[in-house]
């Protein structure tokens, strides 16, 4: 209907002044139904060029629309606003619109199955998946529902960072850990870890044990002096832990890569090579530099150190290539707002390399910081991890679902705090609750009914007049423009929102209202208006990774 109006308005405006585009009408939904369905100011914006007052010129475009079954009313308003009823015809539609498409209403086409990879969680293998790495799982799994939807092709991607310092640190925790020395200990690594989980990887590889993680495996043979051995033997351990939460966080990934490989297989010294032959770097202190600040950056940073160890982003530059050769024209990447620095250095080595990469690739989300709360007291640690919650932890403590709507349910710029209490609720205050319960009403009201649902249809027989009822169709005609608002935003959060308003709606409709009475229009008008709403509340909650019950 946005678009239909927008199209409409632009036909009768242009004719009365060449100097506008069509971007320029606006159309907005007022926040209050009262003030109509949708509303445009375009009489205030062309006015002054006509030379005529702002009512005058509104009054003027109302007496140009042509008839329509579209509106019930059209209205000037304020200093010559244009508001628009929905008429009975439009309500149908809507409604029709939703029942007949189903799973598939708000659907587009709009990426033209064109390739996007998205890159999320990315942890070290070195223990086991805090909260930080859970908002980023579900912000990033959420992005790739919206995409899908939308028509992209989408690669969902975790690239393992199994190499460096604490990959280094990791392996002597295990082996003081094999040989009896406890974290308290001053013999114990500086910056070991010091989680219990490190006490059950040593003792799994002093036992021999093989882990099968999906297609690989992996053995240990026991020995504490083989530091290569414990390496590998703790990184499947914690790798396949990860992607046991994952799994049980209802996140699935395309493709893993390993930071390893862009190592073995000379990448990151091909990548410094072209950088060097291009002109980018320079020797200082003993160390190679890139001049990142001839891309943007507020310094130059150091590549290569004195010892000739690579700096973190030089691997991150390999990889990004590597995406770009396997044809991702357009990539998302999710990661914790400590990666800020990261993003100036990753650009700027990718356009030293002189590939046709654009300036601003790849695109970034940074998520901030998380604060858990229990019993009105923050937590910080878990017993396993030794110094932080896991992810594990929440989903034990409040489930899948209550989890992921709590991480998603904030913009991923905004710190969020996670109420374990509210989670666990069972009632109005808790969102995610409220808005399955919506699902599970409108299915208790229908299995009361017994009929065939596929009869169901909106007919001219019955009309919508309550406010109640054009509040929740005007909620399932914005699905789709919502749908395409948070994936061109890179913004789930707003599909959160949304489901929460929409159950909000529905919830207020069914305590007001009797569904299943006597006259068959009212019945069947009624019935047709909440089962296309349950449609709506179980799309948004699939495309936020989170089931929809019938009962509760």
């Amino acid at each position: 209907m946005k678009a239909h109006l927008t199209d409409l308005l632009f036909s009768i405006v242009n004719k009365m002044t060449s100097e506008l585009t069509q971007s320029q009408i606006v159309i907005e939904r007022p926040k209050s139904i009262d003030h109509g369905d949708l509303s445009s100011n375009i009489a205030l914006v062309i006015a002054k060029a006509l030379k005529k007052s702002p009512r005058t010129v509104a009054q003027e475009i109302v007496e140009k629309i042509p008839s329509t079954r579209s509106f019930s009313k059209i209205e000037i308003a304020g200093a010559g606003f244009l508001n628009f009823y929905f008429s009975s015809n439009t309500h149908n539609k809507i409604i029709n619109d939703a029942l007949e498409n189903n799973k598939n209403y708000g659907r587009s086409n709009q990426g033209s199955r064109k390739k996007i990879q998205i890159e999320f969680v990315s942890a070290n293998p070195t223990g086991p998946l805090h909260v930080g790495h859970g908002r980023g799982a579900a912000i990033g799994d959420c992005l790739a529902r919206l995409f899908e939807f939308s028509g992209w092709d989408v690669t969902r991607e975790f690239y393992y960072n199994d190499a460096g310092s604490q990959i280094d640190n990791l392996t002597k925790s295990i082996k003081a850990r094999c040989m009896n020395v406890l974290p308290e200990d001053p013999s114990f690594p500086e910056d070991g870890y010091r989680g219990e989980y490190i006490s059950d990887i040593a003792k799994s590889y002093l036992a021999k044990k093989t882990i099968q993680n999906g297609s690989e495996t992996f053995s240990s043979n026991g020995d504490t002096t083989d530091d290569d051995a414990i390496k590998n033997y703790g990184i499947h351990y914690l790798r396949k832990e990860q992607d046991q939460d994952l799994e049980a966080f209802k996140i699935r990934f395309d493709v893993f890569s390993l930071e390893s490989s862009f190592y073995s297989q000379g990448k990151i010294k091909d990548v410094v090579t072209t950088l060097k032959n291009n002109g980018h770097t320079y020797e200082k202190d003993g160390a190679l530099w890139l001049k990142t600040t001839a891309f943007g950056d507020d310094k130059d940073r150091v590549m290569q150190k004195s010892d000739g160890a690579f700096t973190y982003f030089v691997p991150d530059i390999a990889y990004h290539l590597n995406k770009w050769e396997r044809g991702f024209k357009r990539v998302i990447n999710e990661q914790g707002a400590d990666h800020h620095s990261t993003v100036n250095r990753v650009r700027a080595g990718l356009q030293g390399l002189d590939t046709g990469i654009p300036p601003g690739w790849p695109e970034y989300v940074l998520h901030q910081m998380i604060t858990v709360m229990k019993n009105g007291q923050e937590v910080k640690i878990s017993k396993r991890a030794g110094s932080y919650v896991t992810l594990r932890d929440l989903i034990d403590e409040v489930g899948c679902d209550a989890t992921r709507y709590f991480l998603i349910a904030r913009r991923a710029d905004s710190q969020l705090v996670f109420d374990i209490d509210l989670a666990k609720s069972q009632n109005n205050e808790n969102p995610v609750y409220y808005i399955q319960y919506a699902h599970a009403r409108i299915q208790r009201v229908l299995m009361q009914w017994g009929g065939e649902l596929h009869s169901l249809r909106s007919t001219a027989e019955y009309k919508y007049e309550t406010l109640l009822e054009k509040k929740l169709i005007k909620k399932i005609e914005e699905f789709p423009e919502v749908v395409e608002a948070a994936t061109n935003d890179l913004a789930p959060h707003q599909i959160a929102n949304y489901l929460k308003e929409c159950a909000a709606d529905l919830h207020g409709y069914y305590n007001d209202t009797k569904f299943l009475v006597e006259n068959n229009n009212e019945k069947n008008g009624r019935l047709s208006l909440i089962f296309a709403t349950q449609h709506i509340i179980k799309t948004g909650l699939n495309l936020l990774g989170i089931s929809a019950p019938d009962s509760m």
